[in-house]
């Protein structure tokens, strides 16, 4: 056989080989383009910029400039959509501290007698949130809105939405894609995503730890943070985030740019807050608590210094919750939403001081806490659209109206919430969506959810914004409660939500946990 035809046969067909391997990626680089990016290096571009990379020409010299300008343009990039992607993971993580904080606030605010079980919830929530959120939770909620642009588009993530449509329009109401962060959205920004808004889902979780604290069935809790975490706050949550239909008002009914809540006094505190209402309301109040003849007694809490830590770092973790929302570390307004936010919370712990002394109250540190969070669930969904001025104001309100709400809550309807869970998060987190759309000054949110144009308020000049937040608070309010009132009274007939009435006179920490929160 002739050696050098063979070789030239096989040159023949490596260089074949070799041609037919460029045609398939040259018909392939479409979707290699559009796949996943799990490692971050090709998130983040030269389009991320708001630009094209520059074509080639014929002169040789300009083609080297030209090169140049695309490798520095493509570094820039890529260091912008970084810069966003750390931004939101480190507001992630203030975020997640917060769960230290709701720990000694809620625990502060209880009997010694029940300090292993009131900080086992609030342990517990984080891990069964996550894994509910995890499983299902994230693609009902984001699944129709998955490309973040701030967080590098994530390329080749197809979201979807499942829609109804009615009247001639669509009403998204559910997404699905990202059921157990599959590998289908295996991609950093999506990562980033869930991680941020993970911890924004536990904070709602555990608001009604704090209402029904002391006698609440520790296996009855367990269930209550997989059905929370998984589908009430995920669809409300993709109603206003998500795409779904409450942030198209605007688009399909012209009000103003449909629900607006920058971080979260509806999606978080107010769908917490209601949650915590219902429970409140099917599991009864403590014993002791009111007597035969209708008066209210006061079990105190056992451990005020620790309520005041927890709240303090509350607070410090809402610089996580409120500027980290812009998903955007290159978005400079984080500066005025972290000083509304501040500004917030010490309007209302102020005006909650001075009504107590108009009241003829002593300055009650308990309810001085309250004030301070109270203001910042009122100031979490405007914090980014108004002004300083607009932010105290908003505060002021606030740290009066949990102290009437709470007395009203306490007193009249007598319902038994151990925290004031329902008058810090669920009160304030109306009147925060509400305050937006009142005192919105029209200097940011051009475009915010399809609209062209910055969001206004009824003090300047668009009254249908706050139609559309007095709609979003209602749909709120409505489906929550009437979903977790079914959910306590159908979970109460799988195990029983409340504890028995000998274990919670004793203590919930040896019968419930196994052991005492403190050793005496």
């Amino acid at each position: 056989m002739n050696v050098k035809k063979i070789g030239k046969w096989t040159r023949h067909r490596i260089a074949s080989y070799a041609m037919a391997v460029v045609v398939l990626v040259l018909m392939l680089s479409p979707v290699l383009t559009m796949a996943q990016d799990p490692t971050g290096a090709g998130t983040g571009t030269v389009k991320d910029l708001g630009i094209d990379t520059l074509a080639a020409t014929s002169d040789t010299a300009l083609n080297k400039v030209v090169s140049a300008v695309n490798v520095i343009a493509a570094a820039d990039g890529h260091s912008k959509i970084s810069i966003n992607i750390m931004w939101t993971l480190i507001c992630g993580f203030l975020v997640m501290f917060m769960q230290a904080g709701f720990a000694l606030v809620e625990t502060g605010f209880t009997q010694k007698k029940n300090v292993a079980h009131t900080m086992g919830m609030n342990f517990l929530v984080y891990a069964l949130g996550m894994f509910g959120f995890w499983v299902c939770g994230f693609a009902l909620m984001f699944g129709g809105a998955l490309n973040a642009v701030t967080l590098g588009g994530a390329p080749g993530v197809i979201p979807h939405e499942y829609v109804i449509h009615m009247f001639g329009k669509d009403f998204g109401i559910a997404g699905t894609v990202g059921f157990f962060l599959n590998s289908k959205v295996y991609d950093v920004g999506v990562f980033t995503l869930f991680l941020f808004q993970m911890v924004f889902m536990d904070t709602t979780a555990t608001i009604p730890t704090g209402s029904m604290a002391e006698r609440w069935s520790f296996k009855s809790f367990l269930i209550f943070g997989l059905f929370i975490s998984m589908f009430v706050y995920p669809l409300y949550g993709n109603w206003v985030w998500g795409g779904g239909w409450l942030s198209q008002l605007g688009v399909n009914f012209g009000l103003g740019h449909g629900h607006v809540d920058f971080a979260g006094s509806s999606v978080v505190h107010l769908v917490g807050g209601v949650a915590a209402l219902a429970g409140a309301i099917i599991i009864g109040p403590r014993i002791g608590k009111y007597g035969k003849n209708g008066e209210v007694n006061t079990i105190p809490g056992h451990n005020i210094p620790m309520a005041l830590l927890g709240t303090f770092i509350l607070a410090l973790g809402w610089f996580g919750f409120n500027p980290g929302s812009t998903l955007a570390g290159g978005d400079l307004r984080i500066a005025v939403v972290a000083v509304n936010t501040m500004m917030a919370g010490t309007a209302a712990t102020l005006s909650a001081l001075i009504f107590m002394y108009i009241k003829g109250q002593k300055p009650d540190p308990g309810m001085l806490c309250n004030g301070l969070l109270a203001g910042l669930v009122a100031i979490t969904a405007p914090c980014a659209f108004v002004d300083s001025m607009g932010s105290v104001i908003i505060g002021a309100v606030a740290g009066i109206l949990v102290i009437v709400v709470y007395n009203f809550v306490d007193r009249k309807l007598k319902i038994d919430d151990p925290v004031g869970a329902f008058a810090v998060h669920g009160a304030n987190g109306a009147w925060g969506c509400i305050a937006l759309g009142l005192f919105a000054d029209g200097s940011y949110g051009d475009g915010w959810n399809g609209v062209p144009g910055t969001v206004k308020g009824l003090f300047y000049g668009d009254g249908k914004q706050l139609v559309a937040e007095l709609i979003g608070v209602a749909v709120c309010f409505v489906f929550v409660f009437v979903v977790m009132y079914a959910f306590f009274k159908l979970s109460n007939k799988i195990t029983p939500i409340r504890v028995k009435a000998e274990d919670e006179i004793a203590g919930l920490d040896m019968p419930e946990m196994g052991v005492h929160g403190y050793v005496d």
